[in-house]
């Protein structure tokens, strides 16, 4: 087991110093304490083997969390969401590693990034922020709107909203929000 802990740390402790990424920075990038961080690049202490923490360090690592030996698969679902893939999409489209991506964001929001990216959570509900991911991915408004719509239509039917009895109220909201957002 030491040398399955060594490796993912010296494997982590490489990729620091290759992207010359902060420990601080990494550490909020994943979500968890500088001191948590140092802990994993020790070898003197076991790797983590919680599953959230390894998938996140996968993310920000832009690796599958299965090339980590202590790596069990995740027990919760996956959020299948057309709107993140769209996004990830772009990110590569635009040449940006996750590092590179995700330093473009204030750190409060970076490890909720880090989660949809590896498909913990959805596309944001809150238009300013998902413009904001597509200012930085250089998405118009234009072609980021149909996602979000699909991605509100979703909420408000899980929140109980029957959409077909609803339909001429539904389609009146989303027409008001495009005369909004001027698409």
């Amino acid at each position: 087991m030491t040398t399955t802990t060594s490796n993912s740390s010296e494997r982590l402790v490489q990729f620091l110093e290759e992207t010359n990424l902060h420990k601080k920075d990494f550490a909020e990038m994943i979500g968890v304490t500088l001191s948590y961080v140092y802990s994993l690049i020790g070898a003197e202490v076991s790797f983590s083997t919680r599953t959230t923490t390894l998938e996140r360090i996968a993310v920000v690592m832009g690796s599958a969390p299965e090339s980590f030996p202590e790596y069990k698969h995740s027990e919760e679902p996956r959020v299948v969401d057309y709107g993140v893939q769209f996004l990830k999409d772009k990110q590569k489209e635009a040449g940006l590693t996750n590092v590179q991506f995700l330093k473009r964001f204030p750190r409060s929001q970076r490890v909720e990034i880090v989660d949809m990216w590896r498909g913990a959570l959805p596309m944001p509900l809150d238009w300013s922020q998902l413009s904001t991911i597509g200012d930085v991915l250089g998405i118009s408004k234009e072609d980021l709107y149909p996602y979000w719509e699909t991605r509100l239509q979703q909420h408000l039917i899980a929140g109980g909203i029957d959409p077909l009895a609803n339909a001429a109220l539904v389609q009146s909201m989303f027409k008001g929000i495009k005369g909004f957002l001027k698409i």
